[in-house]
């Protein structure tokens, strides 16, 4: 690393990254709520010798001509890296980090979050309160599904998969099944999770729950085939990656009653239209794409984007490289 590297951080995040980044290198910071345009990131990252990126930037070809031949480590501040074209880095010989583990316990309470909230319909419950309908108890009103020793089907049996599992099999007693191209011994062991095939899993899950990267087979895999072979009493749970599910396919589901609810912390696109049809339907919670968002869970993602670019930039090796 030169005496003060020129860096680029496309976004401004917590200060247990940041602050580290800022004393060490030559940092411009972007500080606008939201994210540089193409024109104005493919400026600022000219000369860079590293960038801290996030998954609203598309790190493609273009992007890496821009910064120049210096360009060493793009560190994303994300578990998931599809925005970056990781072959392409690889062939410069750049550098790619991104920041794993710290939000596993974070993602799965918040796709639990999702799901109570949509199989017991708290949105439109609160709705009713504060659109001053609630005028006594209503023995018919309101009514969801219950969660005490149904079956989840979990998408992608990984960490975050598993923590899912954990707080449904654990605190509400659920059988757990799983879909993925690995055999998960640690899921079969500690809460009875059966591999299964895809269209099983659809037709056993009381709750569906999306925990699976985003890739060429996973992308619009919840379409209206998979959709139809669900119970009517199924709740849909995405807070992976927004086009894992086809949203007019979705919206049409979720309309017909083919399925009881949705809850998702991810749209495609990001942020949702406001015209989205899904935004007039009672039985879809949506949330801001925020499962990762604690403290402790921001922090870590922040103290290891920070270890990644500042290693990359040594020549050092990545606390968590991708390549």
């Amino acid at each position: 690393m030169s005496e003060r590297s020129k860096v680029f951080v496309t976004r401004e995040i917590p200060a247990a990254g940041l602050d580290r980044v800022v004393a060490a290198c030559d940092a411009d910071v972007w500080k606008e709520p939201l994210p540089p345009s193409r024109d104005e990131l493919l400026r600022r990252i000219a000369g860079c010798e590293g960038v801290l990126s996030l998954l609203t930037e598309k790190v493609d070809a273009e992007f890496m001509d821009a910064a120049g031949a210096q360009l060493k480590v793009i560190s994303n501040f994300a578990v998931g890296y599809n925005n970056i074209d990781v072959a392409e880095a690889t062939r410069r010989g750049i550098r790619v980090g991104n920041t794993p583990d710290v939000l596993t316990d974070a993602t799965a309470d918040m796709a639990f979050s999702l799901l109570i909230s949509a199989a017991r319909r708290m949105i439109e419950c609160q709705d009713y309160v504060r659109d001053a309908k609630w005028k006594t108890w209503e023995p018919l009103g309101h009514i969801g599904v219950d969660l005490i020793g149904r079956t989840i089907g979990i998408v992608g049996m990984g960490r975050i998969g598993m923590a899912m599992a954990k707080r449904c099999h654990g605190g509400w007693g659920m059988r757990v099944l799983y879909h993925d191209n690995y055999q998960n011994k640690n899921a079969e062991a500690e809460f009875g999770a059966r591999q299964v095939d895809f269209d099983t899993l659809l037709a056993e899950s009381d709750f569906v729950s999306v925990h699976t990267d985003l890739n060429e087979t996973t992308q619009g895999m919840f379409n209206a085939e998979a959709f139809g072979k669900m119970k009517p009493t199924a709740v849909f749970i995405n807070s992976a990656r927004g086009p894992i599910h086809n949203q007019p396919d979705l919206y049409a589901a979720l309309k017909a009653g083919q399925i009881f609810a949705a809850g998702l912390d991810v749209t495609d696109p990001e942020p949702i239209s406001m015209d989205d049809p899904l935004l007039s339907l009672s039985n879809c919670v949506i949330a801001p794409h925020v499962a990762s968002a604690t403290i402790s869970s921001r922090n870590g993602m922040a103290e290891i984007a920070a270890d990644n670019l500042l290693a990359g930039l040594k020549g050092d090796p990545l606390r968590c490289p991708v390549a």
